[in-house]
């Protein structure tokens, strides 16, 4: 069954086979966390690294990407780096005539909203945003719930990071490997 997959850029659609094969095995497990240590490496590095031949590792990068288990190759920003450091997790109730896609559109808009994804329980839908200041924080919230569509938001400040966004470990885990 084919559907379409949006990455996480809007530009970006792709056709992504959902009967295909989702297992991925130990050289996916290692060219993948290869390429999280060092994003700018080259294939032929990569071959060299994992001892295989340049073809294998291109292969099963191109594999990889269409299977959409490697999303992008791009930098990863870091948004308190940029001058954003306070962030905060927004738990939106949203107007159900609406609909969570045009309200997922509106809040695209606003620069400061890094993530939107429709929930269970008592929200409609959770933000993870950022802003220059707590005071800034308050701008921002303020256009968040000028989004039509939006009815209340709760917020929650994030203090301190103390897991980063992660996969390695279920990467480990869907090739079957031991984990350290």
């Amino acid at each position: 069954m084919d559907i379409l997959h949006r990455s996480p850029c809007r530009r970006t659609r792709r056709l992504v086979n959902m009967t295909s094969d989702s297992s991925i095995d130990a050289l996916d497990a290692r060219l993948i966390a290869l390429l999280g240590d060092e994003p700018r490496i080259g294939v032929l590095e990569c071959s060299r690294r994992l001892g295989v031949a340049r073809g294998t590792v291109q292969a099963r990068m191109d594999k990889l990407a269409a299977r959409g288990v490697i999303r992008g190759y791009g930098p990863e920003v870091d948004p308190a780096a940029l001058g954003y450091p306070v962030m905060a997790f927004v738990t939106l109730e949203l107007r159900q005539a609406v609909g969570h896609d045009s309200v997922a559109r509106n809040l695209a808009r606003v620069p400061e909203v890094l993530e939107a994804h429709t929930v269970t329980g008592t929200g409609d839908m959770l933000c993870r945003i950022v802003a220059r200041t707590n005071a800034g924080l308050q701008g921002v919230i303020d256009r968040v719930l000028a989004c039509e569509g939006v009815l209340r938001a709760s917020t929650v400040i994030a203090l301190a990071e103390q897991i980063p966004h992660r996969t390695l470990p279920l990467v480990a885990d869907a090739a079957g490997l031991k984990r350290r």
